[in-house]
């Protein structure tokens, strides 16, 4: 738990697409309402709707969030803010935490943010952002997974996110380490047997998707991220069999869903 006079806030952040009710449409308002219970005031929480299809430094995706940010800090009078990022999402952070003097907006946050939660974070981009833009012919079932042939498509692929992390994003190896926490849960497999139940939660159709763009990933991965990606800038926090209820693993579309009791895990950690 914070500091107990602290006046603590958690923001849910989306991963790539533009989102307008990522409440219901990208967290679920089951997982977004058990993970808030962790605060000390559950009703200080806020979740962002972003256009993060953008570049991460673009106006409507990293400006969009720092002014979302910013309102919740002076609405709720934030001294302690939790951020919840999912995918992309803790690369647009990212962006804030490593930039202070980039923008009069960033600093204000920074120095409110307490710990970065990053579940599944693409920090060192994937391979399947390379194949999506080379335009290979599975492009098509990636479609719900990455949209098509967005600016935050190109940015993930790998040579890309290698350049900005080498020269606009701390955090990685080798870089200057970023000014709070950031610790992440890394997916490392997908389970889509139709006979076993667990690969029902968060829709068995999106389990048989990522098993198949996971064959163009290494052995670990979520079916969208290698755990090397996932583990590439902060910490780790977890690898999710370690934590998971049945050791289950959390692919890419149960990391942001109450699956395996990993709402539970996070809630308890804030």
């Amino acid at each position: 738990m914070g500091n107990s006079y602290a006046n603590q806030g958690l923001a849910f952040i989306h991963g790539t697409g533009k989102q307008t009710d990522a409440y219901n449409d990208y967290w679920t308002g089951s997982f977004v309402n058990s993970v808030r219970q962790g605060l000390t005031n559950s009703n200080k929480f806020t979740v962002v709707n972003c256009d993060f299809d953008k570049f991460m430094w673009h106006e409507d995706a990293v400006g969009c969030l720092a002014d979302q940010l910013n309102s919740f800090i002076t609405n709720e009078n934030i001294t302690e803010l939790i951020l919840l990022t999912h995918s992309n999402g803790g690369n647009v952070v990212r962006w804030i935490l490593s930039n202070p003097t980039y923008d009069s907006r960033y600093p204000n946050i920074i120095s409110k943010t307490n710990k970065v939660i990053a579940v599944a974070p693409s920090s060192l981009g994937t391979p399947l952002a390379d194949a999506a833009t080379q335009g290979n012919t599975f492009e098509t079932s990636l479609g719900w997974l990455l949209g098509y042939n967005s600016d935050a498509v190109k940015q993930q692929q790998v040579s890309w996110m290698t350049y900005y992390n080498n020269n606009w994003l701390s955090g990685t190896n080798g870089r200057p380490v970023l000014p709070t926490t950031f610790k992440a849960i890394v997916g490392s497999d997908v389970d889509s047997a139709f006979w076993d139940s667990d690969s029902y939660c968060a829709g068995y159709q999106y389990q048989v998707a990522l098993e198949t763009t996971q064959n163009w990933l290494d052995s670990c991965s979520d079916g969208f991220l290698e755990c090397s990606s996932q583990s590439g800038a902060g910490t780790v926090w977890f690898k999710d069999k370690d934590k998971t209820s049945g050791k289950e693993p959390l692919s890419h579309q149960q990391s942001r869903r109450d699956c395996f009791n990993l709402d539970v895990i996070i809630r308890n950690d804030i």
